[in-house]
């Protein structure tokens, strides 16, 4: 008994055949929501990136029909409107869960818990990175810098914080999530599913009660940066050596243009004062002696 390359799984290189058209309700309806999106922009390619949402909204994953249907009302190839799709990770390529559930791995997430947050996930509900549990509910992923330092380790559920978690808090936010039980961010509108966060992104009205009035905010520590490079300083702190008493003198207080650290204060060097230049160095890196202010033409050792 013999298998065909096809049930064997081998590509015997033929192309493939041109993705299937949405059905024509669901065409109409996304024409008028499109028509609407590209009147947005003077170039509708611009319009792009936001389509590619509202198809996204429609089968919670950016399909091969999607991108046709992209390519087809803004005049692009379907290989041009693949190159955006597949570049940014906020469009999911295969289908996922009801809820994007990213937990920041980058530096400062991961030394405050993060990691462990993420291994923990992963034994918990049984599914590795960018894997979707079997109830279709949540997709787990670890994800970049949210933004969020100062409430690390953080969470995100279809882009909204759930800030300073541990792994318990953690299980307990997905166990919600999987029995559909309410769960609130720490900041942000109340929860939706990733379809309506994508509808949202696409550019239109967030319908939910209170989601425009449940804006998020930065942190203590992020504002105080903020009020920095306003040049609204507050007095420098001094940090004392461990076991050295606090000294007793007045905090000073630097001005908007002072430099808050030496390190990057200018410093004099030969060529930022010309007055006093470098001597040209020698073969062996010493400093070459000073030569006579009569003297013509380079030495022996500065070569021809």
């Amino acid at each position: 008994m013999t298998t065909s390359s096809s049930e064997r799984g081998v590509s015997l290189g033929m192309p493939e055949l041109p993705a299937p058209a949405y059905p024509d309700d669901v065409r109409a309806r996304l024409e008028t929501d499109a028509r609407e999106i590209i009147a947005r922009y003077p170039d509708s390619r611009s319009a792009l990136l936001p389509l590619l949402h509202l198809v996204q909204a429609e089968e919670g994953h950016v399909t091969r029909t999607g991108m046709r249907f992209c390519a087809d009302v803004l005049g692009l190839t379907t290989a041009e409107v693949t190159a955006v799709a597949t570049f940014y990770t906020m469009y999911r390529r295969r289908p996922s869960g009801d809820y994007q559930v990213g937990v920041c791995t980058n530096t400062l997430c991961a030394v405050m818990g993060g990691d462990a947050i993420f291994e923990e996930l992963q034994e918990h509900l049984g599914v590795g990175n960018g894997e979707t549990t079997g109830d279709g509910k949540v997709t787990l992923e670890h994800i970049e810098c949210n933004a969020a330092c100062d409430f690390a380790p953080v969470v995100m559920v279809n882009w909204e914080f759930f800030d300073n978690q541990t792994p318990a808090s953690a299980k307990s936010l997905v166990d919600d999530l999987r029995a559909g039980r309410p769960v609130t961010p720490t900041r942000g509108a109340r929860m939706c599913t990733f379809k309506e966060t994508a509808r949202v992104l696409a550019g239109f009205p967030d319908e939910r009660d209170g989601a425009v009035e449940s804006g998020g905010s930065a942190g203590p520590a992020s504002l105080v940066g903020l009020k920095l490079a306003k040049g609204e300083t507050s007095a420098a702190r001094v940090v004392h050596p461990r076991g050295e008493a606090p000294r007793t003198a007045a905090p000073h207080e630097p001005s908007p243009t002072e430099h808050l650290s030496s390190h990057d204060a200018p410093q004099e060097t030969s060529a930022s004062d010309p007055s006093h230049p470098s001597p040209p160095a020698t073969p062996d890196g010493g400093a070459a002696p000073p030569r006579p202010a009569d003297s013509a033409g380079p030495t022996a050792e500065e070569g021809e």
